[in-house]
């Protein structure tokens, strides 16, 4: 099966679902990480890091076992500004990859770029195109998703969840690569506060370890 990993920045793809995406490899699937921002330190972009930050997702990436990893290189902060800048280059990727499954941002983040790559990910994989995407999910992202203000819009409601226990390790060493992202806990972007996120997830479901999603469209083809 082919899958597609769409996210705003690096890390969001390991924070958001890790452990899911290790999962895939181990049973053979092809996935591809697309990640649309190039990063903004202190609302600036500075080559140097901007390039430390591409190497930490390359090693993430040969933690959890993909290869194909696609940086679009859009400006961090500023998705929102021209939707179609986003969509354009979001479409070509769906037309070259043709997933089976789309895996996205949530609608309700409170960053504005998660917003922005969650809707044009909807205009890109819409049901109606030649390219349609039979399945789309939403993932949600510690220290983003929970952060969103307290209204019904809002509300990151999972009705999937992936069984982790397995690869919760994986998850772990592959945030590990993003030394300047990974923060101590209780911050949830931390070692400790993505286990214990999973954990939580975990008892919803009655797994030890999970992660959360929102199915948008499940096509029985």
């Amino acid at each position: 099966m082919k899958v597609l990993v769409l996210s705003a920045h690096m890390d969001d793809e390991i924070l958001g679902m890790g452990g899911t995406i290790a999962r895939h490899v181990a049973q053979g699937d092809s996935v591809t990480v697309c990640i649309a921002c190039k990063r903004a330190y202190d609302h600036k972009f500075d080559p140097v890091l901007i390039q430390e930050e591409k190497a930490a997702a390359r090693r993430a990436s040969e933690i959890l076992g993909y290869s194909d990893l696609r940086f679009l290189d859009l400006r961090d902060e500023l998705l929102d500004e021209r939707l179609l800048d986003v969509i354009v280059p979001i479409e070509d990727v769906v037309n070259a990859v043709l997933p089976a499954v789309v895996y996205t941002h949530h609608r309700g983040d409170s960053n504005q770029d998660h917003r922005a790559v969650f809707q044009a990910s909807m205009i890109a994989c819409r049901a109606i195109a030649s390219s349609a995407v039979p399945r789309i999910l939403c993932y949600e992202v510690p220290s983003s998703t929970e952060q969103a203000p307290p209204f019904v819009e809002w509300a990151f409601q999972p009705n999937f969840y992936v069984n982790v226990a397995g690869s919760i390790e994986k998850k772990v060493q592959a945030l590990r690569a993003y030394s300047r992202e990974l923060r101590e806990f209780p911050h949830p972007r931390s070692a400790k506060g993505i286990e214990v996120l999973a954990e939580r997830r975990g008892m919803e479901i009655g797994f030890t370890a999970a992660e959360a999603f929102m199915v948008i469209r499940d096509q029985w083809r």
